[in-house]
C-alpha cells in the first residue's frame, strides 16, 4: 500500500450527487475526474459529464464555490476515459445504486487502477461487504465507503465505512482529505443498513407521517410542534419532504425494508398513504414539481397564497399559522413539549418516543458511540442537538418511563445509563457515555481548536453584553462578538477598546473570531432605529465615530490582527474584516458591504479599504477612476460574496488570506496564521490617496442615472448611490492632491448622517428590522 498523498480525484457518476462531489473536490483546488456513461447516439461522448459541469455553473445555490473551481474539473467517458483513473489517487463512485452495475464498474477499475489508489463507493443502502464481493484482496484493502450528503459543498456531514479488509492507512488518507480539503466531518459507521443518519431520519419522517396521519394532525400543525421546538430545521417534517422530494420517500423505504431485519422497528411503521402515493403520480413531489404538501396560489392580481394540502380531503387550502406552541415548550424544552396536554403533547410524544428509542437501539449495531449518532444527525439533518443529547434534554429516567409505559421496547444503552446522562462535564472534559457502561472524554482531532471546549474551564478576559475576549494559548486572545446574530454596537466598540492596549501588554496577537452561525450580521440596526425615533442624531454619530476608532485601532494596534469569519460577515462586521492585517476565512464565508440596502452606506472604514485593495491591483488600467469604479459598482449594489473563493474575485480578501475548509479547524487555522506574523510584526503604513474628485463623482452619477431610467434603479438608489460617489472620489478634491484616510472617514461620517436623515433611508431601516426584506423606494 502506497503512502502517496491525494493529488487527483476521479469521480464516477455525474448525477447530483457526484457531480456535487467533483465540484467539492474542485472546491479545495484539487484537479478531478469526472466520467460518466456515453449517451446512445450522442455525437459527443462527453456529454454527460460536460451537461453536468454546465448545469452546476447555472445552479443555486451554486455547487462551486466560483469559477475558477470549475476549471479543475476534466470530464470524460466511462468507455474511453477510464485508463486515466491510473493518474488518479481517490476515485469515488456516484453511480446507480444497483449492485450488478457497480460490481461490473468495480471489475473494470481494479483492472486500470494504480495499487494503493483509494476507492470509495457513496452507496447509501448496499452493505460494503456486497460490493466488494469478487473483487481481489488487494481491492478489498483500498476499498470503503464514503457516504456524501447532497448537497456535497453544504452539508457538512460524511460517513465512512471501512470493511473487514480495509487497509487502516489507506482509510486514514481519506479520512484526512476529506476532513481538510473538503471540509466534511467525518462520523464512523458500521456497515449496516442505512448507516446511521438516512436510518434515524428515514424512521423520524415516517413516524412523523404516520402519527400525523393517524391523529387528524394537519400539515401545519405537524410542521409547528415539530420543527423548531423539537429543534428540527423550521420546515419541519412536511417541508423537509417537500425539499428532498415526496418521490424520494417509496424509494427510501424499498431500500430500507429490504435490507433490515424483519425485527427491525422500522418494519413495523413502514406503510404508504393513499394521498402521498395519488400526488406523486399526479406529479406533487414537492419543490421540484407541481406542489407538494404546500404550495403557492398566485392571484389574477398577482398576489400569492401559501397553500397547505388538507391531508384528510386530498385538497389544497390556504396554509394557517396554528400558534400551539407556547412558553417553554417553544423555547426548546422537550420534556415541556412531550408532556403539553392536548395535540401538541401527544403528537410530540408519538414521534420523539419511537423516533429517539430507535435511535438508541442502533448502538452499537450502526456506530460504536451515542456521540456518532448525535454528530450525523445534527450534520446531516441540521438538528439543533442529537437524539441522545435530546434525551439528556427530557432526562433518561423520564424518558425510559414514558417508552415502559406504552410499551415501546427500552434499548440498553437506556437502561444502562439509569438516571445518569449521555453526556456530562469532567475537569473541564466533556464525555458521553460509553457501551461499555463508563464515560470516556470527546477528544478533538489535531488541528481543531473550539471555544466552547476552552470556555468550559476558563473566564473571559474582559466580557460586556455584546463582546468578550479570551485567551485561546500560545499569547493568542480571541476577540468574540455575542449579540443577537452577533451584532455590532458600542459595546463591541468599547471592548475594542480595552482590549488594544491589554494584548499589547501582556500576550502576542489577536484573533476576532466567534462560533456563532454567522460572523456578524452587521451594526445592530435596532439600537441605530430607537435612536432615530427619538432623534438622537449625537448619539447615532458618537456610534459610527466610536467605531471608526475602534477598528483603526486594531489596524494599527502593535501586535498582529487576523478576522477568522464564517457565515454571514455584512456591513461592520465584513469592515473588521478589512482592517485587519490577515485574513483566516471559513470557505462558507458571505462577505459584502451591505449598507446601500437599507439607505446608508459604509461608516466604520470599509469605502477606504476597499479602495486600497483595487488600487494596489496591478492588473488594473491606471489612473484614478478603474478603481473608483470598481469599488463604487460592488458598494452601490449591496454585492455579497457568496464563498470566500468569491470574495478574493471581490478584494473582500486579498489574494494571501487563508481560506480554512473546516469550520472547526478555522480558529486553530488563524490562531497559527496570526503566531506567524508576531516576529518582525510593524503596523502597515497609513495610506494616500489621488481621487478624481467632484468630476468623478458626476461620472458615476451619470450612470446610476442611466440606471435609473432603465427602471433598474430607483429614486432613493439614486441618492444614495450620489453620497457614495462623493466619499469615493473624495469629495471636494482633485488627483493632483493627497486624500488621507482621516479625510475618507471624515467623509464617510458625514454621509452617514446625511442620508440617516433622511426619511427613505429610515423607511428601508424600518422594513429590514419589520420583514427582513429590502424596501425598493
Amino acid at each position: 500500500m502506497s503512502d502517496k498523498t491525494i493529488k487527483k480525484v476521479c469521480v464516477i457518476g455525474a448525477g447530483t450527487m457526484g457531480a456535487g462531489i467533483a465540484a467539492q473536490v474542485a472546491n479545495a483546488g484539487v484537479p478531478v475526474l469526472l466520467l460518466d456513461i456515453v449517451p446512445e447516439g450522442a455525437t459527443n461522448r462527453n456529454a454527460v459529464a460536460e451537461g453536468a459541469v454546465a448545469k452546476m455553473l447555472k445552479t443555486d445555490p451554486a455547487p462551486f464555490m466560483g469559477k475558477r473551481a470549475a476549471k479543475l474539473v476534466e470530464t470524460g467517458n466511462i468507455e474511453d476515459h477510464l485508463d486515466k483513473v491510473a493518474d488518479c489517487d481517490w476515485v469515488v463512485e456516484a453511480i446507480i445504486e444497483r449492485l450488478d452495475i457497480k460490481q461490473d464498474l468495480y471489475a473494470k477499475l481494479e483492472a486500470v487502477r494504480t495499487p494503493g489508489t483509494a476507492v470509495s463507493s457513496n452507496t447509501s443502502t448496499i452493505p460494503l461487504a456486497q460490493l466488494t464481493d469478487g473483487r481481489s484482496e488487494d481491492f478489498k484493502r483500498d476499498f470503503l465507503i464514503t457516504h456524501f450528503f447532497n448537497p456535497p459543498r453544504y452539508m457538512r456531514l460524511i460517513e465512512i465505512v471501512a470493511g473487514p479488509q480495509s487497509d487502516a492507512a489507506t482509510v486514514a488518507r481519506v479520512r484526512d482529505f476529506v476532513d481538510r480539503k473538503l471540509g466534511k466531518s467525518v462520523v464512523d459507521a458500521e456497515d449496516s443498513p442505512g448507516f446511521i443518519a438516512n436510518r434515524v431520519g428515514t424512521f423520524w419522517i415516517q413516524q412523523a407521517v404516520n402519527s400525523a396521519f393517524e391523529q387528524g394532525i394537519s400539515v401545519e400543525e405537524a410542521d409547528e410542534i415539530g420543527g423548531k421546538p423539537m429543534g428540527v430545521p423550521k420546515t419541519g417534517v412536511f417541508g423537509l419532504i417537500d425539499l428532498i422530494g415526496i418521490d424520494l420517500m417509496p424509494h427510501l423505504m424499498k431500500s430500507l425494508t429490504s435490507t433490515l431485519p424483519a425485527d427491525d422497528p422500522y418494519q413495523k411503521i413502514a406503510r404508504s398513504e393513499p394521498l402521498i402515493e395519488a400526488m406523486i403520480a399526479d406529479g406533487y413531489t414537492g419543490r421540484k414539481g407541481k406542489g407538494g404538501f404546500y404550495s403557492m396560489a398566485k392571484a389574477e392580481d398577482g398576489s400569492r397564497t401559501k397553500m397547505a394540502k388538507d391531508l384528510k380531503s386530498g385538497e389544497y387550502r390556504a396554509a394557517a399559522r396554528p400558534g400551539l406552541v407556547g412558553g417553554s415548550a417553544a423555547r426548546g424544552d422537550l420534556k415541556a413539549l412531550i408532556s403539553a396536554k392536548g395535540k401538541v403533547g401527544d403528537y410530540a410524544w408519538s414521534v420523539l418516543g419511537p423516533t429517539l428509542a430507535y435511535a438508541a437501539s442502533i448502538v452499537p449495531e450502526a456506530t460504536a458511540t451515542v456521540t456518532g449518532v448525535d454528530d450525523a444527525m445534527r450534520l446531516g439533518y441540521n438538528w439543533k442537538a442529537g437524539p441522545f443529547e435530546m434525551i439528556d434534554n427530557i432526562g433518561a429516567a423520564h424518558f425510559v418511563e414514558r417508552l415502559k409505559a406504552d410499551g415501546i421496547a427500552v434499548p440498553p444503552i437506556l437502561e444502562a445509563v439509569g438516571d445518569g446522562t449521555f453526556y456530562r462535564i469532567e475537569n473541564g472534559k466533556r464525555q458521553y457515555f460509553g457501551t461499555d457502561g463508563a464515560y470516556h472524554d470527546i477528544e478533538r482531532p489535531e488541528g481543531v481548536l473550539l471555544l466552547e471546549d476552552i470556555k468550559r474551564t476558563a473566564e473571559p478576559l474582559l466580557k460586556n453584553g455584546s463582546a468578550a475576549l479570551w485567551d485561546v494559548g500560545n499569547g493568542v486572545v480571541a476577540l468574540e462578538f455575542t449579540g443577537k446574530m452577533n451584532a455590532l454596537d458600542e459595546q463591541v466598540m468599547k471592548l475594542i477598546a480595552q482590549a488594544v492596549p491589554m494584548v499589547a501588554k501582556d500576550y502576542k496577537a489577536l484573533v476576532v473570531y466567534n462560533e456563532g452561525s454567522n460572523f456578524s450580521a452587521g451594526a445592530n440596526l435596532g439600537l441605530a432605529m430607537f435612536a432615530l425615533n427619538i432623534a438622537a442624531w449625537g448619539e447615532v454619530e458618537k456610534l459610527i465615530k466610536g467605531g471608526q476608532d475602534a477598528y483603526k485601532a486594531l489596524k494599527y494596534a502593535p501586535f498582529p490582527v487576523v478576522a477568522a469569519p464564517a457565515g454571514l460577515a455584512l456591513g461592520g462586521g465584513c469592515e473588521v474584516c478589512l482592517n485587519s492585517d490577515a485574513i483566516q476565512a471559513h470557505a462558507e464565508t458571505y462577505i459584502g458591504l451591505v449598507e446601500t440596502g437599507v439607505g446608508l452606506i459604509p461608516g466604520w472604514g470599509g469605502c477606504g479599504e476597499m479602495l486600497s485593495r483595487w488600487q494596489d491591483d496591478k492588473r488594473q488600467p491606471r489612473g484614478p477612476m478603474p478603481a473608483v469604479s470598481k469599488v463604487f459598482e460592488i458598494v452601490s449594489t449591496a454585492t455579497v460574496a457568496k464563498s470566500a473563493a468569491e470574495a478574493k474575485d471581490l478584494k473582500f480578501l486579498r489574494e494571501s488570506d487563508g481560506v480554512t475548509m473546516n469550520r472547526d479547524r478555522l480558529l486553530y487555522d488563524a490562531k497559527q496564521r496570526a503566531l506567524a506574523m508576531v516576529d518582525g510584526y510593524t503596523p502597515p503604513e497609513k495610506p494616500e490617496y489621488r481621487l478624481p474628485g467632484p468630476a468623478g463623482a458626476a461620472a458615476l452619477k451619470l450612470a446610476v442615472d442611466s440606471f435609473r431610467k432603465q427602471g433598474m434603479a430607483t429614486p432613493h438608489d439614486e441618492t444614495v448611490a450620489g453620497v457614495l460617489a462623493h466619499i469615493l472620489t473624495g469629495g471636494n478634491t482633485d488627483i493632483t492632491e493627497v486624500t488621507t484616510e482621516a479625510d475618507l472617514l471624515k467623509l464617510e461620517r458625514e454621509g452617514f448622517m446625511k442620508l440617516v436623515r433622511d426619511p427613505k433611508s429610515q423607511a428601508r431601516v424600518e422594513q429590514m428590522l419589520e420583514t427582513g426584506k429590502p424596501l425598493r423606494n
